[in-house]
């Protein structure tokens, strides 16, 4: 415990260490305050004195850097209307040069444009004639074409009556082809058979088939032959049909029956050897087949070109294959006379195509120089655009500085600096 003496009343008290420290405290803390204001109170006077110096020091730089300011702005204002001046004056020359290029371009593109239509008005004039030239023959060609299907149309008409006039003579020889199935021997009935063919085709060779080839195939290839060969040539000997028939007959009383189609195969065969283009069955088998006696029968489906007939329809048969392959002649005889006109046709129009495509080359490369022509014309008119743009801009880019120089004062420089504002607004204070 200790004691301590109120310096006030005299009286002295007892205080354990606890409130002794708390008395210490309070002594040190009020002795610290003191301090602390004593210094805090210096250092103010100390920053005062240097912020008055500090603020004198800028208000003289301020003072001198608004009177350098304020002689650049007008040395700025003297060269700006120097500089407006000598622009005008140069915009002035060279928009005159510009328009002077550029009219004398113009009349260029002008004449380039009437001498490419002169061109373009004559080629088109060439190129009208040559069609209506085309479109004639054309027409030629439509007219030949026309008679020829006429001419085609009434051989037709001859050939259908012909084989009407063939077709009323079968009626007549049914009867001798009953006779013909008398009780004889096999290698009769087949002689009788071939006979009666040679024979028939003989009374009709002169009259219908006057360069026609019909006689008995002998020629034994390979061991096999047929009966009879016939061809037939136009009047350039040229072959347009051949024909390898084959006569079979046998008696009622046969002890072996054969069917047709045991012999096609070797038909063919002889067709095929002899380099014949139709192979044909002359019948006389199979007397009760309703498909072999309804009339000429053809069984390409098992071999080409061949035929099953009863002798009835033998010159019917040579007449139907043979006007066939005339007219077949003739149509590729007429095909070729029509390919060589054609190749006429043809020509011309290999010409006509040569002269479109030399034409349209030329054409083209003259339409490519006129676009370049005009396209470098454009690129100067851009240029001149470009330049009349530029001198535009730089004269509105003046006018605008010499705008913000008018419109410059000490207020807008001194808006984000404070410190001057405040010396420049001191001033009017201080000269009033």
């Amino acid at each position: 415990m200790n004691e301590l003496k109120c310096p006030h009343c005299g009286k002295t008290f007892q205080v354990d260490e606890s409130d002794y420290a708390q008395i210490v405290n309070q002594v040190r803390d009020a002795t610290l305050n003191k301090e602390l204001e004593a210094r805090q109170k210096a250092i103010e006077e100390k920053y005062k004195s240097h912020l008055e110096a500090e603020k004198a020091k800028q208000e003289a730089e301020s003072q001198k850097k608004s009177h350098d300011a304020e002689k650049e702005i007008l040395s700025l204002k003297q060269q700006l209307d120097a500089i407006k001046k000598e622009d005008a004056n140069r915009l002035q020359v060279e928009l005159s040069k510009k328009d002077a290029e550029i009219a004398k371009l113009q009349g260029e593109v002008k004449v380039k444009e009437q001498n490419a239509q002169l061109l373009v008005n004559e080629a088109i004039g060439k190129e009208k004639e040559k069609a209506t030239k085309l479109q004639i023959d054309l027409a030629n060609l439509e007219n030949d074409l026309k008679s020829q299907k006429e001419s085609n149309e009434n051989e037709i008409l001859r050939l259908k009556q012909e084989q009407n006039t063939l077709l009323k003579q079968k009626d007549e020889q049914i009867e001798f082809y009953k006779n013909l199935k008398a009780q004889t021997s096999v290698k009769l009935l087949g002689e009788t058979l071939e006979q009666h063919c040679l024979n028939s085709f003989n009374a009709i060779r002169a009259q219908s088939y006057p360069r026609a080839y019909f006689e008995k195939d002998n020629e034994v290839v390979e061991g096999s032959k047929g009966d009879f060969v016939f061809k037939n040539y136009d009047e350039f000997k040229t072959e347009y049909i051949s024909i390898e028939f084959e006569m079979k007959n046998e008696s009622d009383v046969t002890a072996t029956k054969h069917k047709n189609e045991d012999f096609f195969e070797k038909l063919d065969k002889d067709r095929k050897k002899k380099g014949c283009e139709y192979a044909v069955l002359v019948s006389m088998l199979e007397k009760d087949s309703e498909l072999y006696n309804q009339g000429i029968v053809d069984v390409s489906y098992r071999y080409p070109k061949m035929y099953v007939i009863r002798p009835q329809f033998f010159l019917p048969l040579i007449s139907l294959l043979d006007n066939a392959n005339k007219r077949n002649a003739f149509a590729l005889a007429e095909l070729e006379a029509e390919k060589r006109r054609n190749i006429d046709i043809t020509n011309f129009d290999k010409a006509l195509d040569d002269f479109k495509v030399a034409f349209g080359k030329n054409y083209e490369t003259a339409t490519n120089q006129f676009a370049e022509a005009i396209a470098e014309i454009d690129k100067s008119i851009a240029r001149l655009e470009k330049v009349k743009e530029n001198l535009t801009k730089s004269s509105r880019n003046l006018r605008l500085a010499n705008d913000k120089a008018q419109e410059l004062t000490i207020k807008k420089l001194t808006k984000n600096s404070p410190s001057l504002k405040e010396k420049f607004d001191a001033i009017p204070a201080e000269e009033e």
